[in-house]
């Protein structure tokens, strides 16, 4: 059997336009929320977001005229995907461009794009639409841009999973590799839907906090008074490769997407099974897919988007799945400090487990004061601060509307 590594990673966060700066800010606690600056919030419920307000696509290598051709969640991709390849030492060619790929998929994909075109359709006429209005909003022009950006012709695809998109994508991508269909994958996910509808749609679901006036504060998976959860931005993006051609190349290795578990609750397209049972099958499977027992995990980095249902239904699930041994296992939710970037999160989150393998220290629930004990989340979350734990194996889950739910076994590198 092959087995699959990461060896390059690239992000684009509110914490950090690359992964030392996020890493930092992550472990020392700190938050990337704040008021929505791009555009004028003050109409809506929610007015406050993990934004990449500095993000500029020039400064990560996107001629000026291109990024124009582009939809921000695809300038988000091509950023992380460039530095992921320059961090593997592949930037300047993969090897046999037949056997490599691309797969970073996004939950909505250019949904600026949609929102500018409609007031350029309404207020002036279809005949001043911009002709690059399909290719910036697909959701696969991630890909695909990356894919021309390397010049790579190996499977080259999209998926668009909800909030499960990007540990989807590492977990298919991996598959690709395991099953001798490429050697080397780009793979994660994008998002860029903090625009006003984007927040809009989520104002009017009801899903997200109104903590407006103490923005920090706002994004508190598992804490008695959480309100719902916080919107995020930005990419989270890996390449893997094929354990052996890493090790011969001398690459620096990461981890090792050791297992990939997906089910589907079918159950409501947006509320997540209250029982647990989809999440915990997910789990379980990635468990098995890796060949690992539950007592070997000893880290978590769980969905955990501070939402009233969520948090519970995934402390249940992570009950149901380990059983005595949930008590032992440490958990955490990066989003309490970057917000819910929906389709990116898995990517970003990959990434940050990765590191917690590497570097044996679990990121921080920062405003986790008082656990919802009540609701059943009486687990141990690692609130506050960081903290050193040796971590041989790690799960990484992400789940979405639809019912879809991903986990990643991430192990470290023999």
């Amino acid at each position: 059997m092959r087995r699959v590594v990461i060896t390059g990673m690239g992000v684009i966060t509110p914490l950090g336009e690359n992964v030392s700066t996020l890493w930092e800010n992550i472990t020392a606690g700190k938050s990337g929320i704040g008021p929505i600056r791009r555009w004028d919030a003050s109409a809506f419920t929610t007015q406050i977001g993990g934004e990449c307000f500095d993000f500029d696509p020039v400064a990560h290598g996107i001629d000026k005229r291109e990024s124009k051709r582009l939809d921000r969640f695809a300038q988000f991709a091509i950023a992380a995907s460039r530095q992921a390849m320059a961090d593997a030492g592949l930037d300047k060619g993969a090897g046999d461009p037949d056997r490599a790929g691309v797969l970073i998929g996004s939950g909505i994909g250019g949904i600026e794009t949609l929102e500018e075109q409609a007031f350029v359709l309404k207020d002036k006429g279809p005949g001043r639409m911009s002709p690059f209005t399909v290719p910036r909003l697909m959701v696969n022009a991630a890909s695909g841009n990356v894919s021309i950006l390397f010049g790579l012709r190996g499977p080259t695809t999209a998926v668009a999973t909800a909030c499960a998109t990007a540990g989807n994508a590492i977990g298919d991508a991996t598959n690709f590799i395991k099953n001798g269909q490429a050697d080397v994958m780009i793979a994660g996910g994008s998002e860029a839907a903090l625009s006003p509808l984007g927040m809009g749609s989520f104002c009017a679901a009801r899903a997200m906090s109104t903590r407006n006036d103490d923005p920090t504060v706002a994004s508190r998976p598992w804490d008695k008074d959480r309100d719902g959860f916080v919107m995020g931005e930005g990419a989270g993006v890996v390449v893997l490769e094929e354990m052996e051609a890493a090790k011969k190349r001398g690459a620096t290795i990461y981890a090792e997407v050791a297992g990939y578990g997906m089910t589907a609750d079918a159950y409501h397209i947006t509320a997540t099974i209250e029982d647990g049972s989809g999440p915990s099958k997910a789990m379980n499977l990635a468990m098995a897919d890796g060949g690992v027992n539950k007592e070997d995990v000893q880290y978590l980095n769980a969905h955990g988007t501070s939402t009233p249902i969520g948090d519970p239904a995934e402390t249940k699930a992570v009950k149901i799945s380990f059983g005595d041994h949930a008590k032992k296992l440490v958990l955490s939710s990066t989003k309490s400090m970057l917000g819910h970037s929906l389709g990116a999160t898995g990517g970003v989150e990959t990434i940050l487990t990765a590191l917690t393998i590497k570097h044996g220290l679990v990121p921080p629930t920062i405003n986790l004061h008082e656990p919802d004990v009540e609701a059943g989340c009486d687990l141990d979350y690692n609130p506050l601060k960081a903290r050193e734990l040796s971590v041989r194996y790690a799960l990484n889950n992400s789940f979405g509307f639809g019912g879809h739910n991903a986990s990643l076994l991430l192990a470290k590198a023999d």
